[in-house]
């Protein structure tokens, strides 16, 4: 991928966000999984299916876990994934790290309103993931959170 193809898959992902209905106590975030063709596979935003699910954790349930276009596939995530969580035994971060994905997109890093210190990142590049970081992008998706931030 490009950085003009993660600019535009990230663009999606943070429209995506927009669908999230909004938390007190949680981020709007949006996640897309795209194959290395540029072929969208699958996709999902914060609270789309229950009050808890995850963007990311919702894109990956929507792929059998052994499909095997995840090899050489990206995650676009409006949010660094988390990697601390009290709602699901595992962790975005972990999800991720246990699926053939192998490159994950982030627009901006989870500040330390909701979890003191959010190592997903380090994490994710800790075991072995490339995770690029589009900080150009960062004041957009964070804005779909001002109800959070102000």
């Amino acid at each position: 991928m490009t950085h003009a193809d993660d600019v535009t898959w990230m663009e999606r992902a943070i429209e995506l966000s927009r669908k999230c209905p909004p938390a007190e106590g949680a981020f709007s975030v949006g996640a897309i999984i795209v194959g290395a063709d540029g072929e969208e596979l699958a996709n999902g935003y914060s609270r789309e299916t229950d009050a808890h699910v995850h963007a990311e954790e919702s894109a990956l349930s929507k792929l059998p876990a052994d499909d095997p276009r995840l090899a050489g596939a990206t995650l676009y995530s409006t949010l660094e994934p988390c990697s601390e969580r009290k709602s699901r035994p595992l962790t975005c971060t972990q999800l991720i790290l246990h699926s053939p994905i192998r490159r994950v997109v982030i627009a901006w890093r989870e500040p330390s309103l909701l979890v003191a210190d959010c190592v997903g990142v380090e994490t994710l590049r800790a075991g072995g993931l490339q995770v690029v970081e589009l900080h150009d992008l960062a004041g957009r998706a964070r804005s779909v959170n001002d109800h959070l931030l102000a």
